[in-house]
């Protein structure tokens, strides 16, 4: 490769740093969320490696910038008023969605991100490595079989199969008093029609991501502290 070839690679590379962190700035400013310096520009570093994995591994369908930032990076940050507790499970959490980010913002709390898939915690690992994220833990395994000495306080999903699925497949891990926390597209109706009878919806809340036209809705549910697992 050339000196000109190599330099090319670096302005672009720089251009493309710019660009995220300028629609960082003002997806932030449209939703209302406020971060430091440091984690913005952590943020931005998760966006680039998960751009540069995926031309290989195929990770997520959202290659354009300003939907990354926004139904990557907005729609996870957003999940914030929902966590409960220090202990967290993000479940199904292929490219680190919503994990990583809300890792990144809430270096207080503990994170774990389970995914079975080997390339994907493979990503995961490499972004947890690279952004010393020291508050993330990645296990690859199916949710059935993960058996952790604490349970968690908050298990969340994006994009994890029916809501039933969810908690038959994590109940077994979920602390007492624990919350769960669904992502979903569109309110779920016939999804709530199947809920096992032992749990309860707590609230269900749409969820607006300014700047950009999407359907977002989260269902928080709990265990009836009735029922005898």
């Amino acid at each position: 490769m050339t000196s000109r070839a190599v330099a090319a690679g670096i302005e672009r590379r720089q251009e493309n740093k710019m660009t995220l962190h300028k629609l960082l700035i003002t997806a932030l400013i449209e939703n209302q969320l406020t971060i430091n310096e440091q984690a913005q520009q952590k943020l931005i570093e998760y966006l680039k490696l998960l751009q540069r994995w995926n031309k290989v591994f195929n990770l997520t369908t959202i290659t354009d910038p300003r939907e990354m930032v926004y139904k990557h990076l907005i729609d996870s940050l957003l999940m914030q008023p929902f966590l409960h507790g220090a202990q967290l499970l993000d479940v199904g959490s292929g490219a680190g969605l919503p994990g990583i980010p809300l890792a990144i913002v809430n270096p207080n709390l503990h994170w774990t991100l389970l995914d079975k898939n080997n390339k994907k915690t493979r990503f995961m690992t490499q972004a947890v490595a690279e952004l010393k994220l020291t508050n993330v833990a990645i296990v690859n395994e199916r949710s059935e079989d993960f058996q952790p000495e604490l349970k968690f306080d908050t298990i969340l999903s994006r994009a994890y199969g029916t809501i039933a699925m969810f908690l038959t497949t994590t109940q077994h891990l979920l602390a007492p008093n624990g919350t769960f926390v669904a992502m979903k597209g569109k309110y779920p109706q016939d999804e709530l029609i199947d809920i096992p009878p032992h749990y309860t919806v707590e609230k269900t809340v749409p969820i607006e991501i300014k700047g950009i036209t999407v359907d977002r809705c989260v269902v928080v549910l709990r265990r009836m502290t009735t029922w005898a697992k």
